[in-house]
């Protein structure tokens, strides 16, 4: 029996309950993004190297794709908004204790915190996506979700070095700490999970959750979101969150100034780029796969370039390098749009969460292999790297940038299959140019 429906749906009220929703977003990225400007000063704060200070972010990574099948679970039980709230309870512990770290084992147990609370944002804002708002708004809404959540890369990019120049480390991130406590009483008045009376909850038992887990994985929907996200998202991350400063000032010779500055551009490329991906998925849904393919493959030039040129590149081509890697976000945001057509709305918080994972994994795989190369090729620490040693390392992208366009393409063929059995004229109705939504997501474009 359909649940009653009581508030319009992808009208005044969704957006506000997803505007509060994003505000929480940007939040978490902000914090997940904060080690990036902060790196050169951890690894003097606390007298680490290369390879430690990469324990910082893949530890909260590693945290963070971990938790995403369980949350995924939480999150079909117990719905956006209690998720959250336990969100931004443990972020704001976290980023309060990382303020008042003094050890290098503190920092990181506090990380690891941070990177609980954030792996429960995002699959909950996804959620009330796919709840409040109509199929024909779904890929231009999860876009503007992405990209405007990268605002706050910006923050941490461009505020944040500066209050940690002017305020130092801990004032600096004490101040950035409370302003969870100011979006947990928004979410607490504002948003609600479902426009429905009774929302569809999973009431999942802890010893029926690995037939669970199965059940969705086994669907090559899931799998082919999960590689599209692996391939696309892994290189913007780790440039944004942790090497791309070091490379730029230490390696290539740029003024911090200079390397915030194309950090705050690349998100700016980032929701530009994104609008016009947006508009273009939705217009051409057979082909999503392939986009993200494209995108990597625009990705993997110009870095091609960079790490070939003899010395340190010209800044044009940097730009342009930085540029096509920030393109890899929004591509990873059509792995949840790619969800939709495979997987019912009693599902979602599941397939997103596994789903997610894949470009974190990559990420701190990556993350964590530049450290050892760079310690590998020169153990002096961050200020005895050269160009070289950067180069070498950042080399090991190639590797997952391969695995990720191999099996994108494998399940895609797979995943194309499964819905022309299942869901007979699904395929060619979304070669027409028309969207196809799982018949568990709502009616519209069934």
């Amino acid at each position: 029996m359909s649940a009653e429906q009581i508030h319009d749906i992808g009208r005044r009220r969704a957006w506000v309950i997803w505007l509060v929703a994003l505000a929480v977003y940007v939040l978490a990225v902000f914090h997940r993004s904060s080690l990036g400007v902060a790196g050169i000063i951890a690894a003097d704060r606390f007298h680490i190297s290369a390879t430690s200070l990469a324990a910082f972010t893949v530890l909260q990574l590693v945290v963070y794709a971990g938790m995403q099948v369980p949350v995924g679970v939480l999150l079909d039980r117990f719905g956006s908004r209690a998720m959250l709230l336990c969100g931004l309870v443990l972020m704001t512990a976290g980023q309060l204790g990382f303020a008042f770290s003094g050890s290098f084992g503190i920092a990181v147990l506090s990380r690891a915190v941070l990177g609980a609370g954030d792996a429960m944002i995002f699959v909950s804002v996804i959620r009330l996506v796919t709840a409040w708002f109509l199929v024909r708004q779904g890929p231009m809404v999860t876009q503007l979700t992405g990209l405007s959540g990268q605002l706050g890369a910006i923050a941490a990019a461009g505020p944040l070095a500066y209050l940690l120049h002017t305020l130092g480390w801990t004032k600096a991130f004490a101040l950035t700490s409370s302003l969870g406590v100011v979006l947990l009483v928004a979410v607490v008045l504002v948003v609600k999970d479902s426009p429905y009376r009774r929302d569809e909850v999973v009431a999942i038992k802890l010893r029926a959750l690995a037939g669970s887990v199965r059940t969705v994985w086994g669907n090559p929907g899931t799998r082919l979101g999960m590689w599209s996200h692996f391939v696309s998202q892994f290189s913007a991350t780790v440039f944004a969150l942790l090497w791309g400063y070091p490379f730029l000032v230490q390696g290539l010779g740029w003024t911090p100034t200079g390397a915030s500055t194309l950090l705050m551009a690349m998100t700016a490329w980032a929701v530009v780029s994104g609008l016009a991906l947006a508009r273009l998925v939705a217009r051409l849904p057979y082909y999503r796969s392939w986009i993200v393919v494209g995108v990597v493959i625009a990705m993997v030039v110009p870095w091609t370039a960079v790490l070939l040129w003899p010395g340190a590149a010209p800044d044009w081509l940097v730009v342009v390098m930085a540029f096509a890697t920030a393109s890899g976000g929004p591509a990873a945001m059509v792995a949840f749009d790619l969800a939709r057509s495979f997987t019912p709305t009693h599902q979602t918080g599941r397939a997103n969460g596994l789903i997610n994972v894949g470009g974190f994994t990559a990420s701190l795989l990556t993350m964590a292999l530049i450290g050892i190369v760079l310690d590998l090729s020169n153990p002096g620490g961050m200020d005895a790297y050269t160009l070289d040693d950067f180069k070498l390392a950042l080399a090991v992208q190639y590797v997952f940038w391969a695995l990720g366009i191999v099996q994108t393409l494998r399940y895609r063929r797979r995943g194309l299959a499964h819905l022309a059995r299942v869901h007979p004229g699904s395929v060619e109705q979304m070669k027409a140019g028309h969207p196809f939504v799982h018949p568990g997501i709502g009616t519209e474009g069934v």
